[in-house]
């Protein structure tokens, strides 16, 4: 099996959600949402193989979209929404 590297299978990347502004919370958000999927689909054979189907469907871009957005709801409530 081609696997995520161990790297790539972090819960929370560097382990807090806390930053220094609501861009690098957004961009912390990103990075959870692939850290999610690569913890649900470890073998990147499989994972990219499904790419092209998820990539071109407006409803499942508009969901990948959906995860980012409660990813950074969340960071941003806890920085206490950067006050």
């Amino acid at each position: 099996m081609n696997r995520v590297p161990a790297e790539g299978l972090v819960k929370i990347p560097g382990g807090t959600l806390i930053t220094r502004s609501p861009e690098e919370g957004r961009a912390l958000a990103f990075e959870i949402a692939r850290h999610t999927i690569h913890n649900i689909q470890p073998d990147l054979d499989v994972l990219q193989g499904g790419r092209h189907d998820y990539s071109t469907t407006p409803h499942d871009l508009i969901a990948a979209s959906e995860v980012v957005a409660i990813e950074f709801q969340t960071i941003a409530a806890a920085n206490n929404y950067w006050r």
